[in-house]
C-alpha cells in the first residue's frame, strides 16, 4: 500500500497540535505552584541527562563538541530555572494599588517551536521550559539533521512533566520534520505563537505565517579591542568565546577590530592563546571552502574543529589549535570572511584609529548581523557607552566572550537560547526571549478621575440620561463657545456659522434640543419722575457739582443769578429743565 510521506507528516502535525491544544485546555487552569512544580521536575531531568544529550547531538549533527554542548544544556537546565524561580506567570501578576490596576496573565495556547541544528538539545530544553512556565503547551519541529537528539530531549522532558502532574499531550515533537510539516505547524489554526530559531529563510517564513512570531536569525558579531584594554587578557577571552562549541552559537565572535598600532601585539596574543594565524594564501583557501556561493556558509564545515577546516582548505595545523585567524583588508561582499562563519574561524581587521574602529564594527553588523550582538574590550567607560550608542545591536557586551555573555553565562542578561534582533533586523523583539514573551497581560483598571480632570480644555461636563452633557438644559451658545475655544488652542478658526452648524448636528444626534433662548426682559417699570425744586441758590449748585447729580427745575423754579452763573461754568449741564415747556425759568429779584 502506497503512502504519501508529505500527507503523513501533515497529519502528524494536525494530530499533535490537537493533542497539545486539548492538554492546554486543562493546563490553563493550573495554579502557579502546580506549574512551578512541573518546571522543576523537567529541569531536574534535563540536568541529569545533560551530558548524554550533548553526546547524542554531536554524534547526530557532527557539529560542535560535547563538552561545550553540556554547558549549553546546563544553561537551559540550571541557570534558566534559577531565574524562573519566583517569577509570576500564572493568574494575578501584580497589584498596583496606587494606580488602581491589576495585571493578570493570559497564556496564549499552543507554541510552535522551530529548532536549529546547531544547538538542538539546549534549545529544546529552553523553549519547553519557558513555554510551560508561561502556561502554554508546545509542539516542537526539529531540524531534520537533528531530529533524533531533539525528540529524545523532548521525550525526556515530557515524561518528567507527566510525573509532576502535567496533562498528557502538553509537549509534542514532530518525528518527521519536513519543510511542509513546519509550515503546516506554523499556520495551524490552533497555533497561537511561533518561536523560530534558524536561518533567514525559516525566520522569514515564521513572520509570513500570519501568526505572532519571535523569529531570530543569524548574527555577525564584531568585537572591538580598544587601546585602553590589555591585549593579552582580551584576546584570551575572545578565543574562549570563538572556540566555544566550535563557533556554532550565532553570537560567536566573527571579526576582531583593532588599531593598526597594536597589530603585532594582537597577532602574538592570538598565537599565544591557541590560534593559528593564517598566511594570505591560507586565508584565500579558507574563503573558497567555507562559502558555497557568495557568503552562504558551507554546511559541511559548520561547527567543525579548526584542524578539520584547515585540512579541508588544503593546509594543516596542530590538532590543539582552537581557531584560525585570518587578516582581512575590509568589510563586505568582496571580503567573505567578514561574514558569519559558524565555525572557529576569526577574521582580524586593523584600522588607523578609534573612529575607524567604530565604523568598521558598524559595517560588520550591517553586513548580515543587524540587531544581534557585538562586543568591546575596554577600560574606558565613556568609550563603552559611545560604542553602545553607536552599534545597531541589542546585546553590547563589555569585556566578555560574546557567546557566553549574550546567553547570560558571564553577564546578568536573561539566560536564553533565543536572542531577538529587534525591528532593525525585522524581528518583533530585541530581547533575550523569556516566558513573559509567551503570555499576554490583561489589566483590570478602575476609574480614578473624570474626563474633564484629564482633559481640562474640554470644560466640566455632567451626566444627563447616561450621556455626557451640560447640567440642565443645553446652552447652545456655551457649547459653541467651548468648541471655538478648543479649536482656537489648536490653531483652527472656522467661521462662527460652521461651528454652530456642527453643534446643531451633534445635539440632534444625541436627541437633545438646545435650551430656548432666554426671553427678553420685560419692559422696566417707568422710572419715577424726578423731584422738581422750587428754589436754587449758589450753594445748592456747589453741592450738586460735588455729588455729581443734577438739579431738576421747571419754568416756575426760582434760580438765583449766582447759582445760574456757577451752573453755566460747568461742562456738563447741572440744571435740567424737566418739562416740555420752553423758556427761561423765573429769576429772583
Amino acid at each position: 500500500m502506497l503512502q504519501d510521506p508529505d500527507l503523513l507528516t501533515i497529519q502528524e502535525v494536525r494530530t499533535k497540535v490537537e493533542k497539545a491544544w486539548a492538554a492546554w485546555e486543562i493546563y490553563r487552569s493550573f495554579s502557579q505552584e502546580q506549574v512551578d512544580a512541573i518546571i522543576e521536575r523537567m529541569a531536574e531531568a534535563a540536568r541529569g541527562n545533560a551530558r548524554k544529550l550533548a553526546e547524542m547531538a554531536v554524534e547526530e549533527t557532527r557539529y560542535g563538541n560535547a563538552a561545550d554542548k553540556v554547558a549549553k544544556n546546563l544553561l537551559a537546565a540550571e541557570l534558566l530555572p534559577q531565574r524562573l524561580r519566583g517569577m509570576r506567570t500564572i493568574g494575578i501578576l501584580r497589584e498596583l494599588p496606587e494606580e488602581r490596576i491589576t495585571e493578570i496573565a493570559a497564556p496564549v495556547g499552543v507554541v510552535a517551536a522551530v529548532l536549529p541544528t546547531t544547538n538542538p538539545t539546549s534549545t529544546a530544553i529552553f523553549k519547553s521550559l519557558i513555554a510551560l512556565k508561561a502556561g502554554n503547551a508546545i509542539v516542537i519541529s526539529p531540524h531534520p539533521r537533528a531530529k533524533g537528539c531533539t525528540c529524545a530531549t523532548v521525550e525526556l522532558l515530557y515524561r518528567a512533566a507527566i510525573s509532576a502532574g502535567a496533562p498528557e499531550g502538553l509537549l509534542q515533537c514532530l518525528t518527521q520534520p519536513t519543510l511542509e510539516a513546519t509550515n503546516t505547524l506554523m499556520r495551524h489554526p490552533k497555533t497561537a505563537v511561533i518561536l523560530a530559531t534558524g536561518g533567514g529563510a525559516m525566520v522569514k517564513a515564521a513572520y509570513s505565517s500570519g501568526k505572532p512570531a519571535y523569529g531570530v536569525g543569524p548574527g555577525n558579531v564584531p568585537v572591538l579591542l580598544d587601546s585602553s584594554a590589555d591585549v593579552n587578557t582580551s584576546v584570551a577571552k575572545l578565543l574562549s568565546g570563538k572556540s566555544f562549541d566550535h563557533g556554532t552559537l550565532c553570537s560567536s565572535e566573527q571579526t576582531l577590530v583593532a588599531e593598526a598600532s597594536r597589530r603585532d601585539a594582537v597577532l602574538r596574543a592570538l598565537q599565544t592563546h591557541g590560534a593559528h594565524v593564517c598566511t594570505p594564501e591560507q586565508t584565500k583557501a579558507l574563503e573558497r571552502v567555507l562559502f558555497n556561493r557568495g557568503t552562504a556558509v558551507n554546511p559541511d564545515l559548520v561547527g567543525h574543529a579548526a584542524a578539520a577546516i584547515a585540512q579541508a582548505a588544503g593546509f594543516s595545523v596542530a590538532p590543539g589549535v582552537r581557531a584560525l585567524a585570518c587578516e582581512i583588508a575590509g568589510i563586505g561582499k568582496q571580503y567573505p570572511l567578514s561574514a558569519e562563519k559558524l565555525s572557529p574561524v576569526l577574521a582580524v581587521h586593523f584600522v588607523p584609529d578609534w573612529p575607524a574602529a567604530l565604523a568598521a564594527c558598524e559595517a560588520v553588523l550591517r553586513f548580515h548581523g543587524l540587531g544581534h550582538t557585538c562586543g568591546i574590550y575596554t577600560q574606558d567607560e565613556a568609550r563603552a557607552r559611545e560604542f553602545g550608542l553607536r552599534m545597531p545591536a541589542h546585546r553590547i557586551l563589555v569585556n566578555s566572550p560574546t557567546p557566553q555573555g549574550s546567553v547570560g553565562i558571564t553577564t546578568n542578561l536573561f539566560p536564553a537560547m533565543t536572542l531577538g534582533c529587534g525591528a532593525v533586523a525585522g524581528n518583533s523583539t530585541g530581547d533575550n526571549v523569556t516566558p513573559l514573551h509567551l503570555l499576554n497581560i490583561k489589566r483590570v483598571a478602575w476609574a480614578v478621575r473624570e474626563p474633564h480632570e484629564a482633559l481640562p480644555a474640554l470644560g466640566k461636563p455632567a451626566t444627563v440620561g447616561g450621556d455626557v452633557m451640560s447640567e440642565g438644559p443645553v446652552d447652545k451658545a456655551r457649547v459653541v463657545a467651548a468648541v471655538e475655544k478648543v479649536l482656537s488652542q489648536r490653531g483652527i478658526a472656522p467661521a462662527p456659522s460652521t461651528t454652530a452648524g456642527i453643534v446643531d448636528r451633534f445635539l440632534a444626534r444625541r436627541g437633545v434640543s438646545p435650551a430656548p433662548a432666554a426671553a427678553a426682559p420685560e419692559s422696566a417699570a417707568p422710572a419715577p419722575k424726578p423731584a422738581i425744586v422750587d428754589f436754587v441758590c449758589e450753594n445748592d449748585v456747589r453741592e450738586a457739582i460735588r455729588e455729581g447729580r443734577k438739579i431738576h427745575i421747571c419754568v416756575k423754579t426760582i434760580v438765583t443769578p449766582a447759582a445760574r452763573d456757577l451752573a453755566n461754568q460747568q461742562r456738563e449741564e447741572v440744571l435740567l429743565l424737566t418739562r416740555s415747556e420752553k423758556g427761561k425759568p423765573n429769576h429772583a429779584s
